[in-house]
């Protein structure tokens, strides 16, 4: 036999076994005799099901590295063997889910890959048994000849026997890695909990939860899980369904749960009493010591349910670290935590553990006003480790802001740990935000990160943003705000030292070539600068040689240039130019391949 044949011969040798592994053990006896560069070729060319038999048989992991570390050539055929089934299955995870592959390591591939396929399996059984013509077990669904493909079994025409072409098989043979999973109503039967009898669920995304028969099939779920659910999340469930379910958690110990991460997303409590909130709920949040994470987003809570919530809260024991209000109806409830007496200083109603803790606060698109700023002013205070305030979307107005900034003084004075300030699309004016950036041009502790985006400010705010860029900021988001080219002219003219930018985005500003003028400048004075959202500024085609030009002199470590939407064409003879501008393997810069009819125009009203 020719040395040309033997690659060839190799390559059929492995086809065969993967075949017999599919559908048998008969090999693995033999297989786990073999010398170690072997083992390790095979599992570098298995589809998953054989991968996961072979690894079964032949089982070394870091821990065994250890127990071995000083026996030499053994310990380093243990890690050898180790390293090559977690590069085999991050491969195999990166061809079947591209999207899933940038996970920083070390992470557990092989988990990850079966977790997602047992995802994918339930999402298609949940279409199926959604029809109205449905009317049998979840588990008796049969899954697509596509995904059985893409496992490696294929092929199996006698349905009686091959198991795998069932919902139950792939429960029973991949359960045990589930971790986190999303179920619809339709799989929220009993059977669910006999389904997923061997995992250790971690969190559940729950859907459309409205009918007895899935409550209870779900809190039979949550009972069998007790242990380690940490993480639990509602999205378009009705009020009642919310309530039994908070009822129904079981408690570590006489007065509290488990549950450290909590959600309730696009709900309606409005169904019953608008003036109230589920018992069930309030009395959950009671109980959760250990709630790190309490999502409340669009639901149509209004200001009573606010207050209660708050009530509820401080009166807890929970170290809460996050608490998102974002989207609901909230207006004059933060205007009620205080009480004004005739000669002296508000005072506060009553501070609890909860809110010493709290770090992240949403207040996104709550109709609050000046009054409501004036209100959370007082608030602030008392909330010292507070890192990030989003009060986007609430037409606060200048008088707003002003209520505000004396906070941000104080914060900055106490070393509190305040950073992150979001104020998009609160109708300011320029004059409001120049006086903004001109007081946290000033302070000790500058913030990390600031977004003004969406507000009509105009080019004369560039004169204060230069001023900002100079301090130590690292995120500034000034989407939208008008700009314009003489905008960024002038704060192209203010850059006069290295920045600490790591984060920009400047898009939909109108401003030109000047735009472009700007990046050139920008990318040379900050070196740390990673990302940079430069979309839809009416930049004309020869903005793209000034752009690549300073990202080809720069020294920085810039990972994505997003340029869609201005107004060139896709010019092929730049792709060549284009492919050249990488970091860590991939394009640095974000072009629109074409103009479609139906994309938005920059200058549209």
């Amino acid at each position: 036999m020719s040395e040309s044949e033997i690659p060839s011969l190799v390559s059929l040798c492995i086809e065969a076994v993967k075949n017999e592994l599919v559908r048998g053990d008969d090999l693995l006896p033999i297989i786990k005799e073999l010398p170690w560069d072997l083992v390790d070729l095979l599992a570098s060319r298995l589809p998953p099901l054989a991968l996961e038999k072979l690894q079964t048989a032949v089982p070394f992991d870091d821990r065994d590295d250890h127990d071995f570390a000083d026996e030499g050539l053994r310990n380093g055929r243990k890690r050898g063997r180790s390293w090559n089934f977690s590069t085999a299955w991050k491969n195999l995870v990166k061809s079947r889910w591209p999207d899933l592959g940038n996970q920083i390591e070390p992470i557990d591939w092989q988990q990850m890959y079966w977790e997602t396929h047992l995802q994918n399996c339930l999402d298609e059984v949940a279409e199926i048994a959604s029809l109205p013509s449905f009317d049998g077990r979840l588990g008796e669904i049969g899954i697509s000849d596509s995904k059985l493909k893409l496992i490696g079994f294929e092929g199996c025409m006698d349905t009686s026997t091959c198991d795998y072409s069932k919902l139950y098989h792939h429960c029973q043979q991949f359960g045990y890695y589930a971790r986190c999973l999303r179920l619809q109503n339709v799989l929220c039967s009993a059977e669910i909990s006999h389904l997923l009898r061997d995992s250790l669920l971690q969190s559940l995304e729950l859907r459309w939860i409205r009918s007895k028969e899935h409550i209870d099939g779900l809190c039979k779920l949550l009972n069998q899980n007790s242990e380690s659910l940490t993480s639990l999340e509602f999205i378009h469930c009705s009020s009642d369904s919310i309530n039994a379910i908070c009822s129904s958690l079981p408690t570590k110990n006489v007065q509290t749960h488990g549950i450290k991460n909590f959600s309730i997303n696009t709900s309606n409590f409005l169904e019953t009493n608008p003036d109230s909130l589920p018992l069930g709920l309030l009395s959950f949040l009671s109980s959760g010591r250990s709630l790190y994470s309490l999502k409340l987003s669009e639901n149509h809570l209004g200001r009573n349910s606010a207050k209660l919530i708050f009530g509820t809260l401080l009166n807890a024991s929970s170290s809460l670290s996050i608490l998102d209000l974002s989207d609901n109806k909230i207006s004059g409830w933060l205007s009620e935590l205080y009480w004004r007496s005739p000669s002296g200083p508000p005072t506060p109603l009553g501070i609890g553990k909860s809110f010493q803790s709290l770090r992240v606060l949403n207040l996104r698109g709550n109709y609050l006003n000046k009054d409501d700023a004036d209100g959370l002013r007082y608030a602030l205070v008392h909330i010292p480790n507070l890192e990030v305030l989003d009060m986007s979307d609430n037409p606060i107005e200048d008088d707003g802001i002003r209520s505000l900034i004396p906070y941000l003084v104080e914060a900055s004075e106490k070393c509190f740990p305040f950073a992150d300030l979001m104020l998009e699309n609160c109708e300011l004016s320029c004059h409001g935000v120049t006086y903004l950036i001109d007081t946290l041009s000033t302070l000790q502790r500058p913030l990390k990160s600031l977004s003004v985006a969406d507000n009509d400010l105009g080019s004369q705010v560039a004169a204060a943003l230069g001023k900002l860029l100079s301090t130590s900021i690292r995120i500034l988001n000034v989407e939208g705000i008008g700009l314009g080219s003489s905008g960024f002219q002038e704060l192209q003219d203010g850059i006069t030292k290295e920045l600490k930018l790591v984060k920009v985005n400047i898009s939909k500003n109108r401003g030109g070539i000047e735009t472009a003028n700007f990046l050139s400048k920008l990318i040379s004075m900050a070196p740390e600068l990673v990302t940079v959202n430069a979309a839809y500024n009416l930049m004309p085609l020869k903005s793209l040689t000034t752009i690549c030009s300073a990202l080809q002199a720069a020294k920085g470590n810039i990972e994505r240039l997003d340029l869609r939407g201005n107004i060139w064409d896709y010019q092929p003879g730049y792709a060549s130019v284009l492919a050249d501008i990488q970091c860590n393997g991939r394009p640095v810069l974000i072009l629109s391949s074409s103009r479609t009819p139906d994309a938005p125009y920059d200058a549209d009203p």
